[in-house]
């Protein structure tokens, strides 16, 4: 999608909603130097949403979207869950898969999208939870990764099935006690991270949500891998406040404390070594594009 895509008619300009108007005035689509700091400011991605007041996974949200390369040229597959109330309010092409069957629906869609448009780069990006990711999508999941196909799977990991009332997941904690699973779980977290790199993955990170600068360079690494090498995957900790008792305020203290050193969610990323020199490479041409950028912002003054 380019802005030319959002353009108005002169004719019709004084008819369309005001936030319309504002998003076309307002637009970043064609910035490749688009990043999370433009949230504030630039709305026409994700300007709300349905979730609860607090949730992590709305910044999730927002902290991906606003990292995406190309968003004009990135379809997202969702799945069922709490993101499946988020989509209708995104403005990048997206597809609600069954719940589970996301890497499926993914593995297809990019393929044929590599037929459609030979010559242009189109990106795939799952976007799922615990429970269609590790649970009943385990085995798309992981032979989308045996095949080698060329998308990014991003889980958001509440460690429970947040929107059917707290069920235990395969990435809850051992011993975690929810509403829905009154004796704890009783086997360890799944080690996905590990298995994803073994299963055939180039590139893999868990971290969580509080620090948007990592969110962004995480998201963007996993995209660019998988447009050269192969699939990626991106495991984010968005605990669903509500089912593990906090309050609406109290989900960055949540993510914060479960990064710490020691703590299950302390960042790690796995790559090879192809990979670790072709990022290497792209850090030099970002760090270059930006100073050219600033220098011509300099002399536009």
């Amino acid at each position: 999608m380019s802005k030319e895509k959002i353009k108005i008619s002169e004719a019709m300009w004084d008819f369309m909603p005001p936030e319309y108007q504002d998003m076309v005035d307002r637009a970043t689509y064609g910035n490749n130097q688009r990043s999370w700091k433009d949230i504030g400011s630039s709305k026409e991605l994700i300007e709300q949403h349905s979730l609860c007041a607090g949730c992590p996974e709305s910044i999730a949200f927002r902290y991906i979207l606003a990292s995406l390369p190309n968003p004009e040229d990135t379809v997202m597959v969702g799945s069922t869950g709490c993101t499946s109330l988020v989509f209708p309010h995104v403005a990048i092409q997206n597809i609600h898969s069954l719940f589970g069957n996301q890497n499926a629906i993914a593995s297809g869609l990019k393929r044929a999208l590599k037929v459609r448009f030979p010559d242009k780069i189109k990106d795939v990006v799952v976007l799922a939870g615990d429970g269609a990711t590790v649970d009943i999508g385990l085995d798309m999941t992981m032979q989308s990764w045996f095949r080698g196909e060329m998308f990014t799977t991003i889980c958001f990991d509440n460690e429970l099935y947040a929107n059917t009332g707290g069920q235990e997941s395969g990435l809850m904690q051992k011993g975690f006690v929810s509403k829905m699973a009154p004796v704890g779980k009783l086997f360890e977290k799944v080690r996905l991270p590990e298995i994803a790199f073994e299963s055939g993955c180039h590139y893999v990170a868990c971290l969580t949500v509080s620090k948007p600068n990592r969110v962004e360079k995480v998201i963007r690494n996993a995209v660019l891998v998988a447009r050269e090498f192969g699939p990626t995957y991106v495991q984010l900790y968005t605990p669903c406040i509500l089912e593990i008792g906090k309050q609406s305020m109290e989900g960055l203290d949540e993510m914060k404390d479960a990064e710490a050193i020691g703590q299950r969610f302390v960042a790690k990323e796995y790559m090879t070594d192809n990979v670790k020199a072709f990022l290497k490479e792209q850090d030099a041409k970002d760090k270059a594009a930006k100073k050219a950028a600033k220098a011509a912002a300099a002399a536009a003054k």
